[in-house]
């Protein structure tokens, strides 16, 4: 009995494989820019503290500028309201009741001072107060202390003082020396120094307390308690202490 020969299907050989998925696969970046943007958005970061201080600090420069602008607005209007004058000082005359040096070279010395102290304002009053000091110096040596009197000077007023000042101090030999060739050619200077504590008052308004400065440059012809003395020339000059 003749074989049957079998018949296969014909088979193309160049035909491509079956793929397990229709659609073509994708790159594996693009597939993770994918899962990302699928991803919720993140929280924004939080706020720095910078930004708190800064306004803090704003407010308080603010703050600052409208008090400065508050404080000039009333000391201008004081100003206006009261045009302040200085108080002016002279030293009108000088009376020496004891100038004497020991062998150590040690000076006591007594000064009666005459002193003319003016109100020029028309609305402000000065209250002279304790704890004043003034002196009498020869170059850069104090020869004798004093105090300011305590009391109210009104208005438009003119007062004269008389002042006393006294002590000792030590010379040195070139300084000694140098005093008495002033002395013989009648040419010494001298300056008078005062710290006096006052009060001011504007209207009926009295202002914390300040320190009047004072110092007055002088010549005088002699330091000898046996003369006349004379002032050849003074100058004095006045500054505020707050």
């Amino acid at each position: 009995m003749a074989e049957r020969h079998r018949i296969h299907p014909a088979v193309d050989v160049e035909a491509p494989l079956p793929s397990s998925s229709s659609a073509p696969s994708k790159p594996l970046q693009t597939q993770a820019a994918e899962k990302t943007d699928l991803l919720p958005p993140p929280p924004p970061p939080p706020k720095k503290r910078r930004s708190c201080c800064c306004r803090c600090l704003c407010w308080t420069v603010l703050t600052v500028v409208i008090l400065v602008v508050i404080i000039g607005a009333i000391v201008g209007i004081l100003y206006l309201a009261f045009d302040p004058k200085l108080p002016k000082y002279s030293v009108d005359r000088l009376a020496i009741s004891n100038f004497t040096v020991d062998d150590n070279m040690t000076v006591s010395a007594t000064f009666n001072l005459t002193v003319t102290t003016k109100n020029p304002n028309k609305k402000i009053g000065i209250y002279y107060r304790d704890g004043s000091h003034l002196s009498a110096w020869y170059t850069n040596t104090s020869l004798c202390t004093g105090t300011f009197p305590v009391f109210y000077q009104g208005h438009k007023n003119t007062t004269v003082l008389n002042l006393l000042l006294s002590g000792e101090t030590q010379l040195g030999s070139g300084l000694l020396q140098e005093l008495q060739q002033q002395q013989q050619t009648g040419t010494i200077p001298l300056v008078f120094r005062g710290n006096v504590p006052v009060k001011v008052k504007l209207g009926s308004l009295k202002l914390p307390k300040v320190t009047f400065k004072v110092k007055c440059d002088i010549i005088v012809n002699s330091l000898s308690s046996s003369n006349s003395i004379s002032l050849k020339s003074t100058s004095c000059k006045f500054r505020l202490k707050l």
